[in-house]
């Protein structure tokens, strides 16, 4: 007996998906997003790290963020914090 095994069907994960907020939108955009509504100085109170306290700047966010994935865990839940906030004033 052989088995059979059916390459056409897609594979699990991607037959559903729950929708990502996040879906779309880069680091970099995130980051200058919260900048403009926060400031540096307050960015740097909400989330600790040096590169939003110390010369912050969009280009030094990205390359801490990009290799430090507890840090980009916590912009990306203000981001999405600060969206919310955004759709109630509205």
């Amino acid at each position: 007996m052989s088995e059979h095994h059916d390459s056409a069907a897609p594979p699990a994960p991607l037959a559903k998906k729950p929708k990502d907020p996040l879906h779309g939108i880069t680091l970099e955009a995130m980051v200058t997003e919260l900048a403009h509504y926060f400031g540096w100085r307050e960015l740097g109170e909400q989330i600790a790290i040096r590169c939003f306290q110390q010369d912050p700047s969009v280009a030094s966010s990205l390359k801490f963020l990009r290799k430090t994935p507890w840090a980009r865990a916590k912009v990306e839940s203000l981001y999405l914090f600060m969206k919310r906030e955004q759709a109630r004033q509205r």
